[in-house]
This record gives structure tokens, C-alpha cells and sequence, in this order.
């Protein structure tokens, strides 16, 4: 085990003739993913893995995605509704720029999906407005079809300041 045989040697060359290559099917009928027996493999990850690996794999989603993933099915739905490990980490995201919203609705006892729900649309134009992308519009015109949301009293007053740091 611990002897290294050189390159070309008999030892080496057996050694590599027993590595697997990849088999191809020689036919043109695609592989079937199902294992031999008959048996029908689940189609669904959800219904193999315990929940807690689902949530970990649906907590990797951002909310657009989670929100998709959710229509999927009865299971992947309940998973996702049920997670609030999952909605934390997207209302995280959005506290980075709504804290004072968030940290206000959490202390209010709302569940982390029903905060980010109330807060998504507002981080998002809160955003905007302080990377400026609002900075040079002339009228009310230039804002129609984009989405707008109430922000409070010390936003408007972030974003002045914003805007006054230009």
C-alpha cells in the first residue's frame, strides 16, 4: 500500500486497467433513471429527503425563486410555507436596507414571510432611490410603470441626505 511503483510499470498499468470509464447506452433509447427491479424511484427530492435537508436546499432560493418553487406542488408548498428558516434569510435581505421596518414588524410578533412580504416592495424602491437611480427624473411621467411603495418620514430623510451627497 504504501509502495509507489513508477510510471509504465506492470503494477501502474493494471492499476489503471481496473479504473471504471463511463458506459454509453448503445442504443439510442434514452437510459432509464430507474433502479433495476422495477421499482419506481421518487421524482420529487422533497418526498426523499427529510424536510430539514429540503429547507436547506429551498432556503438557498431567492424569494422570486422561492415564491415559484412554492407553486410546484402541495409538498414543496407546504415545506416553504411552513419554513420560517427559509423566509428568514430572505427578510435578512431586505432588513439590510428596511432594518427599521423589519425589526419593527419582528417585534410586533409577524412571522419572517409575512415581514418580507410587507417589506419587499418597499426595500426595493428604497434601494433604488439611494443608488440614485431617481436622481435626475424631471416629472411625475418619467415614474409611471415603475413600482412605488410608501416609505416613512426617516427614509425620505436618507434619501435626501443621498441625494445631497451627490
Amino acid at each position: 500500500m504504501g509502495r509507489l511503483d513508477p510510471p509504465g510499470s506492470r503494477a501502474t498499468m493494471q492499476h489503471e486497467s481496473t479504473r471504471t470509464s463511463p458506459v454509453f447506452p448503445a442504443s439510442k433509447r434514452r437510459a432509464s433513471l430507474r433502479p433495476a427491479g422495477g421499482a419506481a424511484a421518487p421524482e420529487n427530492f422533497a418526498e426523499t429527503l427529510p424536510t430539514e435537508m429540503s429547507v436547506k436546499i429551498f432556503g438557498e432560493l431567492d424569494a422570486r425563486s422561492l415564491c415559484s418553487a412554492s407553486r410546484t406542488c402541495r409538498l414543496w408548498h407546504h415545506i416553504i410555507a411552513e419554513s420560517d428558516a427559509v423566509w428568514r434569510r430572505q427578510c435578512l435581505l431586505v432588513g439590510a436596507v428596511c432594518h427599521r421596518e423589519v425589526d419593527s414588524d419582528r417585534r410586533n410578533g409577524l412571522s419572517w414571510k409575512v415581514t418580507l412580504v410587507k417589506n419587499y416592495t418597499r426595500s426595493r424602491v428604497k434601494r433604488d432611490w439611494l443608488r440614485g437611480r431617481y436622481s435626475n427624473v424631471r416629472s411625475a411621467e418619467e415614474l409611471i410603470g415603475r413600482k412605488m411603495a410608501p416609505l416613512d418620514a426617516e427614509t425620505w430623510g436618507e434619501i435626501l441626505q443621498a441625494e445631497l451627497d451627490r
